[in-house]
């Protein structure tokens, strides 16, 4: 059987959660690198860029083959820190879930429920404002393909 031509649904969706998370981490080592001054982890940081620049000229190719992509896009400061909180708390919520199901002491299970279901809610909210914000348009998916690939171009382009 022949295969389609374009990405299913499922693998955008996957290839969209990577651009983004990839985006924003490139763009926050670039803005970091200024800061450290050892020089060991200076060039860890150079390599960890170098690195996340290539994975998403790599992973940008795969943009086209998604469903129809049109032109819209803003980004601003406002909508770089909402996506990294929202990573962040996207994060927690994962680590929380996986930690809950290693622990056999009670007492630790309900404080680790306890952090999980504040860091679910943060998700929440940050989301919200996002999507309030038009920072995140989760429900149309040709905008969240092209807000990726600007977001992912603008921290290749950023100079470190």
């Amino acid at each position: 059987m022949k295969r389609p031509d374009h990405l299913a649904w499922h693998e955008t969706l996957e290839l969209h959660e990577l651009v983004a998370f990839q985006s924003g981490v490139v763009k926050k080592l670039k803005k970091s690198i200024k800061d450290i001054s050892c020089p060991t982890l200076k060039a860890l940081y150079r390599t960890a860029i170098q690195s996340g620049e290539k994975n998403l000229k790599e992973l940008l190719k795969f943009i086209p083959y998604a469903p129809e992509v049109s032109e819209t896009y803003r980004e601003d400061e406002r909508a770089f820190f909402a996506g990294d909180l929202l990573g962040a708390s996207k994060t927690a919520v994962r680590n929380y879930a996986a930690a809950i199901t290693e622990t056999a002491t009670p007492s630790l299970r309900a404080v680790f429920v306890r952090h999980l279901n504040k860091a679910i809610e943060l998700h929440y909210q940050v989301f919200e404002y996002m999507y309030q914000k038009s920072y995140y348009p989760a429900y149309e998916l040709e905008k969240l393909l092209q807000n990726d690939m600007k977001m992912a171009r603008s921290a290749i382009d950023m100079p470190y």
